[in-house]
């Protein structure tokens, strides 16, 4: 297993708006992989760990939802780490919209 991909998101919800938006949304970070979709989910107080599938790979996710901010975390396998770059940037550009 490669370094997990983290970034934080900054907003201005508070925890439960962002969480709702989160609830709403998270879907669309499994669209960052190709073809991929979430296999499963479940929240554990304010974090909710995700695995998102595409490309025959399966991601392991977790966001935890503060007052000002969302840290994420990425878990890529061997075969998607050599993109890890350029996922920690697009999420850096993409990920705020989903607080939006």
């Amino acid at each position: 297993m490669s370094q997990p991909i983290e970034v934080d998101l900054p907003h201005r919800l508070g925890k439960a708006a962002a969480k709702q938006r989160i609830e709403g949304g998270f879907g669309k970070l499994a669209g960052f992989i190709p073809g991929g979709h979430v296999a499963e989910h479940h929240w554990s107080g304010d974090t909710l760990n995700f695995v998102a599938e595409g490309m025959g790979q399966r991601v392991a996710v977790r966001l935890d939802v503060a007052e000002s901010n969302v840290h994420a975390s990425f878990e890529l396998p061997g075969f998607l780490a050599m993109f890890g770059d350029q996922l920690r940037a697009k999420l850096q550009k993409e990920g705020p919209k989903l607080l939006e």
